[in-house]
C-alpha cells in the first residue's frame, strides 16, 4: 500500500502578535497515512489536530520538518495546485464552504475553478450529489438545507474536485446526531467503496470507532496509534489526557471495577450488551 501522506519531523509555531512570542504546537511530531485508508485523529483542545489538517492541503506550511502529499512536497510553491488537488478539504461550518444559490452550482464550483470543460463538470456534479445522497437536492437553494445536508453538499464539493484524500476538520461540531450520522456515514462509504483517503479529525470517540486506525494527539505528538479496539482499550492513557474513551468502553472499564472481567474489545453498544449478557450469565 502507497504512502498518501508523510509528515517527518514536522515543526511549526504560530506568529506571535506585538513582539510577543510565537506559539509552538509541533516540533518534531512523525506521521504517516496510507492510501484509501480511514484514519480518525483525536485529542483535546489545543493538541495540535486543526494545525495537522491544514499542513495537509498546504493552508499551513512547517517551520521545520516537511510534510509530502503523493510525494509532492507542500512546500513547493510550484506544486501547490498538485497538492490541493490531491487532497481535499471539509471544514466545521457548512455554510462557509456554500459559495452558491442552487446546490448543483455549488457542487461545480470547485471544478469550474479547476478549468474542467462543462460537459466533464456536468458529470463530476452528479457523480458527486448521488455519491453523498443528495441527487434530488440538486435544485434546492442550500440554506434552506438541515445542517447534516449541508455538509454533504460540501462534501459533494470536494469530491467534484476527485480528490485522492479528504481531510475532515471536525465535519460535525455543529451537527445534531442525526447530521453528524449522516456525514460520518457518507465519508466511511466513500472509503469502503471508492477507495478515497479520509482523514477525520473529531472529537466525538463514536466516529473515530468507524474509523481502520485511531491516531491520538497530545502536546503536539502521537500519543497512541492503532486500530480503534487497540487505542480505547488504554482507557487509563486517555484518561490521563482528558479524554473519554467511547461509552461502551467506558461502561465495561467501570463494571470491572465493580468485580466484573469484561473486555474492552466491545465498542459497538451490540458487542457490548453481549459481553455483559454473557458475563452475567456465567
Amino acid at each position: 500500500m502507497s504512502e498518501m501522506i508523510r509528515v517527518e519531523h514536522l515543526a511549526y509555531t504560530y506568529p506571535g502578535v506585538d513582539d510577543t512570542p510565537g506559539v509552538a504546537v509541533f516540533e518534531d511530531m512523525n506521521l504517516s497515512v496510507e492510501a484509501g485508508t480511514f484514519v480518525a485523529i483525536l485529542g483535546s483542545n489545543g493538541c495540535g489536530k486543526s494545525t495537522l489538517a491544514k499542513h495537509f492541503n498546504s493552508i499551513l506550511l512547517p517551520s521545520g520538518g516537511k510534510v509530502w502529499v503523493c510525494g509532492i512536497d507542500t512546500a513547493d510553491e510550484d506544486r501547490l495546485m498538485q497538492v490541493r488537488r490531491n487532497v481535499g478539504m471539509v471544514f466545521q461550518n457548512p455554510d462557509n464552504q456554500i459559495v452558491a444559490n442552487v446546490v448543483e452550482e455549488d457542487v461545480a464550483f470547485g471544478p469550474e475553478n479547476l478549468g474542467i470543460a462543462s460537459p466533464e463538470i456536468r458529470r463530476r456534479v452528479d457523480q458527486a450529489l448521488k455519491q453523498v445522497g443528495m441527487s434530488h437536492f440538486a435544485l434546492h437553494a442550500p440554506h434552506l438545507l438541515s445542517g447534516g445536508q449541508k455538509q454533504r453538499i460540501a462534501i459533494a464539493g470536494v469530491i467534484a474536485m476527485q480528490p485522492k484524500c479528504i481531510v475532515l476538520d471536525e465535519p460535525t461540531a455543529m451537527l445534531d446526531p442525526r447530521g453528524r450520522r449522516e456525514v460520518v456515514e457518507t465519508v466511511s462509504r466513500l472509503n469502503k467503496e471508492k477507495g478515497i483517503t479520509v482523514v477525520l479529525i473529531t472529537h466525538h470517540m463514536d466516529e473515530a470507532a468507524r474509523a481502520d486506525r485511531v491516531v491520538v494527539l497530545h502536546k503536539g505528538k502521537v500519543a497512541a496509534d492503532g486500530t480503534p479496539k487497540e487505542v480505547f482499550t488504554q482507557v487509563e492513557l486517555l484518561h490521563s489526557i482528558g479524554l473519554a474513551a467511547p461509552e461502551t468502553t467506558e461502561l465495561c472499564w467501570e463494571l470491572n471495577k465493580h468485580g466484573f472481567n469484561l473486555s474492552l474489545n466491545a465498542l459497538s453498544e451490540e458487542e457490548c450488551a453481549q459481553a455483559i449478557f454473557q458475563e452475567v450469565a456465567k
